[in-house]
């Protein structure tokens, strides 16, 4: 039984030692460039949901009119824009070179219209590690991520007013 425990433990030191070993020469690569490892995306959204917990349960307190969208569309354009475009104003320079990609949230492909606002609100307020998705919650009022995320919620059906706000 000695012998049995003494191996589990040499090979939870060899597997360690191995882990530093890959990280330190460069195994892990943190250039936004290269490739992602295998099951690293896999492995990143896991760790996200989790983070996340029950923020889907959350729902906006906003009424959905044009007023909150106008003012969510105000402050897209000032912190979130360039990394996540704008209907007329796609993808920016900046947001070509980062990785993961940020999603484009005004074009079809990328549109957030299926992920519950209180998913986004969690995203808007706390960020995303190691993505370039900064955490709003010391420099935005919660009224203000309730407005931007109401805004990306529903990008597919934006009046000419929230349109014209976020074109000029």
């Amino acid at each position: 039984m000695r012998g049995f425990v003494l191996g589990v433990i040499v090979a939870v030191l060899i597997l360690v030692l191995g882990g530093y070993l890959f990280v330190r020469s460069g195994g892990v690569s943190l250039a936004t460039t290269t490739k992602p490892l295998p099951m690293e995306e896999k492995v990143a959204d896991m760790a996200l949901q989790a983070s996340m917990g029950k923020a889907a349960d959350q729902k906006n307190p906003l009424p959905l009119n044009d007023e909150n969208m106008i003012a969510g569309a105000t402050t897209f354009k000032q912190n979130c824009a360039v990394c996540h475009g704008t209907p007329e104003h796609p993808q920016s320079i900046i947001s070509k070179g980062m990785f993961p990609k940020p999603p484009q949230l005004f074009e079809k492909a990328d549109m957030m219209l299926d992920d519950p606002e209180g998913e986004t609100y969690w995203k808007v307020t706390h960020g995303v590690r190691l993505s370039g998705m900064p955490g709003f919650e010391s420099s935005l009022s919660d009224t203000q991520r309730w407005q931007v995320t109401m805004l990306v919620a529903h990008a597919d059906k934006l009046s000419t007013a929230v349109q014209t706000a976020l074109s000029h």
